[in-house]
């Protein structure tokens, strides 16, 4: 094999083409030149992440969950930056990408992010139900705690943008409880499942890119109701001490929010997704594996 600037041969080892096969690149068709994959292909790389996700040790579970919380914070700050700036939801809403391009290059994670990967491992019957919730909380509680963290300080060093904070906080709590709400947390769900499905389609770090800066400007711009960022914009608003809201409603919107957010991901985007490869997803449901560790 020939290096790309053509000055020599360049051995390729077995377990290099190993990693290529894995990728979809050279699996049979399962991939092409560009590094896009078919479903089939894209069900077998999320299936091997999810178990990869769900047998990993409680430490590393705890501090992939707290910096998804602060990457998705440093969002948060980009678009009260500029939403102060001008005024304007959709510049807002792409500033928030910024958050979201931490996520993909950092390779730090969501709780909304878990409702497709580790989902399809235990429908395939690679982990377990236990493994799952084990997951779901813990991503959950640190997201949150990474970004409570972090708006504090965004609050407390920018004071200029504590009414934008407030702003931006009572937006979520305003939708209330009811049918609005939902929908747009079935959205939110919807969007952000959609992302990690997309993601998981390529190799291109250009394309994965791409999907994280459309899903954050969706979520930012059209104030999809998301049950983490929702939570850290009404943490910005409540560490000002203006808020309108206090803790409570926020654990009730949050809740809320979750709820939909799962029907919207795994209900809208990875059933219908395991739909497009029944075989694949039959045959490996025939034959499953043993219970992953639950870490340490």
């Amino acid at each position: 094999m020939v290096d790309g600037d053509g000055a020599g041969p360049v051995e390729v080892t077995g377990r290099q083409v190993g990693l290529l096969r894995r990728d979809g690149h050279d699996a049979g068709g399962d991939g092409d030149a560009t590094g896009d994959m078919t479903p089939e292909s894209a069900f077998e790389r999320t299936l091997a992440e999810g178990r990869r996700r769900l047998g990993r040790s409680t430490a590393a579970l705890i501090a992939t969950g707290f910096v998804g919380g602060v990457d998705v914070a440093t969002g948060v700050l980009a678009l009260l930056v500029v939403k102060e700036a001008t005024g304007s939801d959709m510049w807002a809403g792409l500033a928030f990408a910024i958050g979201f391009v931490a996520l993909t290059m950092a390779r730090s994670e969501l709780f909304t992010e878990n409702f497709l990967v580790p989902v399809i491992a235990v429908i395939a019957r690679k982990c377990t139900v236990r493994n799952l919730l084990r997951l779901w909380v813990g991503t959950t509680v640190f997201n949150l705690a990474g970004g409570w963290i972090v708006t504090l300080f965004v609050v407390d060093g920018y004071p200029d943008l504590q009414a934008t904070a407030v702003e931006a906080g009572h937006t979520y709590v305003a939708f209330g409880l009811g049918w609005r709400a939902f929908s747009l947390a079935v959205l939110g769900g919807l969007v952000i499942t959609l992302m990690t499905w997309m993601q998981h389609t390529t190799s291109s770090i250009g394309a994965k890119l791409a999907a994280a800066v459309a899903a954050a400007f969706l979520l930012g711009a059209g104030k999809l109701n998301h049950a983490i960022v929702a939570s850290l914009m009404m943490f910005s608003a409540l560490h000002t001490h203006q808020a309108s809201f206090g803790y409570l409603q926020w654990v009730q919107s949050a809740s809320w929010a979750a709820l939909g957010n799962m029907v919207g991901g795994i209900g809208l985007v990875t059933l219908l997704r395991l739909l497009q490869v029944p075989e694949r997803v039959l045959h490996q449901r025939a034959n499953p594996s043993a219970e992953v560790s639950s870490g340490g």
